[in-house]
């Protein structure tokens, strides 16, 4: 099971957002599109990721004048990213050590989705369930 399954049954539009962006129209953005974490882009290439986890230690450290920082001044960066032949239960291993919730997903360089430790997990319960019930039918034929 690799990344690239997980990314082909989940077609979303790739929203992405640029560093000079204020983290108060990245808040907006992450609202309207109903995302946790947009990846932050220089031209093609990932710099970081602007995530919920960024807005409150931003809002923590700075109050009310974060809205009007540079989202490139406090994300997470380097971006922690994965390819889409990872292996799923490799990238939740990354998630977990690492203590992200989202994985920007470079086929080549080149941006081609992004997955959630949620998106990760939903997809193992399904093959673990499909999985029990494979045997479960076995069992009862037998």
């Amino acid at each position: 099971m690799t990344i690239a399954t997980i990314l082909g049954g989940n077609r979303r539009e790739l929203i992405s957002t640029h560093a000079a962006i204020s983290v108060r129209d990245a808040i907006t953005l992450l609202a309207q599109q109903r995302i946790g974490a947009v990846p932050v882009m220089d031209g093609d290439e990932v710099v970081g990721v602007f995530s919920e986890r960024d807005v409150i230690h931003t809002l923590e450290a700075h109050g009310a004048a974060a809205l009007d920082l540079a989202v490139g001044d406090v994300m997470t960066a380097p971006a922690i990213t994965v390819a889409p032949e990872h292996a799923v239960i490799g990238a939740l291993s990354l998630m977990t050590q690492r203590r992200i919730r989202h994985l920007p997903v470079l086929d080549q360089g080149r941006v081609v989705g992004i997955v959630s430790i949620g998106d990760l997990v939903k997809y193992r319960i399904d093959r673990i369930e499909a999985d029990a019930e494979a045997l479960r039918s076995y069992i009862q034929q037998a």
